[in-house]
């Protein structure tokens, strides 16, 4: 706990306060790794429920349950440790995150309560700032704050649980890509890398990234709706691990086009340095096995199993849809194939 030592008489003072030191990792990176959470998931599990459409067998980006027949409930919950200085930034970038995954699933925001843990030496201003960007990005997503639990602790985390409504069976899910799909990208990746990067252009940049919303992006994707097979939002476990999730769910193979993906400004210069997060390690070994890379650039490879954190909706899509997508601000960046699943960067 020495970063929070170190940062205490800010605190108590009230004076600039640098989120940053408060905690040792931040963000989406700051998740088990997969393979670890994948046993957590199975441990967890309990008995089958006819109402429950979404749940951990298999497991995906919420949770949907039914209420009756025109109405679902998605439910979800992400939070985390800082991985920015600036409050607002921080609670508006934790509100996109949370709201992310609802909208991955198909579904309205409805509300939304905060998860909150906060040192007791954190100005009560600061405080107040996260809860007021959270509450205006949950509002421009279409829903409202209607709580929450704030806890001390000696490292800040922040987040919240999400509930949006669905029409069962239009809910989105990973599993379901076919062989012919087109595969879509609705934001660019490198957050963790332009964070990590030092590059004051890049971190703006991610920081913007980040705060987006994918509410439009859904919208997107919902009008065309009998075209889009399967839908998953890329964070924490990279691009080629959720990549790898959306294979195995759907027993097909993910091609990724390196040359289309888009990136963040400065992320690859960044990669060529060497530049490199605490996920990417945690990245590589879930996917050890799935993952092939067509050439030897090893920048490359750590952009697609870059931790991302807010990141943007990956579909898999019917080919004819693509110029639509296209239009509404996806990027088309890869193909849905044959074979035994796995994703591959060629």
């Amino acid at each position: 706990m020495e970063p929070v030592n170190a940062a205490r008489e800010g605190l108590i003072d009230g004076t600039d306060i640098r989120l940053t030191t408060l905690t040792t990792c931040g963000g989406c990176a700051a998740k088990w790794g997969a393979s670890l959470l994948r046993e957590l998931v199975e441990a967890a599990q309990g008995d089958v429920d006819e109402r429950v459409i979404v749940g951990l067998a298999p497991s995906d980006d919420a949770a949907v349950v039914r209420i009756n027949d025109d109405i679902a409930l998605v439910s979800t919950i992400d939070f985390f440790p800082p991985l920015v200085d600036d409050p607002a930034d921080f609670g508006s970038i934790a509100a996109a995150n949370a709201c992310s995954d609802v909208f991955a699933m198909g579904g309205d925001v409805l509300i939304a309560v905060n998860v909150a843990a906060f040192p007791e030496t954190l100005p009560t201003a600061t405080i107040q700032t996260i809860f007021r960007a959270a509450a205006e990005v949950v509002a421009e997503a279409g829903g409202i704050i209607a709580g929450g639990h704030t806890i001390r602790s000696p490292e800040p985390i922040f987040g919240l649980a999400v509930q949006g409504l669905v029409t069962p069976g239009h809910e989105f899910i990973k599993g379901g890509a076919r062989p012919g799909d087109a595969l879509v990208l609705s934001k660019p990746l490198g957050t963790g890398l332009a964070l990590a990067s030092g590059d004051p252009a890049a971190v703006d940049a991610a920081v913007a990234s980040m705060r987006r919303l994918n509410r439009h992006a859904a919208d997107v994707l919902r009008a065309h709706r009998a075209s889009v097979h399967a839908v998953t939002d890329v964070t924490g476990f990279g691009l080629f691990g959720h990549g790898w999730e959306m294979a195995e769910r759907s027993g097909a193979h993910l091609c990724f086009d390196a040359a289309a993906l888009p990136l963040i400004g400065g992320v690859a210069a960044a990669a060529r340095r060497g530049v490199r997060t605490g996920g990417d390690a945690r990245n590589r070994e879930y996917v050890a096995g799935h993952a092939h890379l067509d050439h030897g650039d090893e920048a490359l490879a750590a952009i697609a199993f870059d931790p991302q954190t807010s990141g943007g909706l990956l579909a898999a899509v019917e080919p004819d849809a693509v110029d639509a997508l296209r239009a509404g601000g996806f990027v088309h960046v890869g193909q849905v194939s044959d074979g035994v699943p796995g994703v591959t960067l060629r």
